[in-house]
């Protein structure tokens, strides 16, 4: 199983959520973290910057992957109308 680590700006975008939608976030990270690259977590590779993106329903995950610590680094996360921005 691979830590997760969170940025301060995605620690500020979870606590400013809805408690529900924050929860669900929460529990879909922890599941990435079982196999971050796994085609059924709804993840896909950017394009054009280092990184993937984890989709939880509206929402997307911006992590990035360590592999010398196995540690899933948690950069940002949004709604999707404004968390490529």
């Amino acid at each position: 199983m691979w830590s997760v680590v969170y940025t301060a700006d995605a620690i500020k975008a979870l606590s400013r959520m809805d408690n529900a939608v924050a929860r669900r976030i929460r529990s879909k990270i922890v599941a990435l973290a079982q196999d971050p690259t796994a085609p059924n977590n709804n993840v896909k590779k950017l394009t054009g910057v280092a990184g993937y993106r984890l989709r939880v329903g509206d929402w997307r995950v911006i992590y990035t992957l360590t592999h010398r610590t196995v540690t899933v680094i948690v950069v940002r996360i949004g709604h999707r109308s404004e968390v490529y921005e």
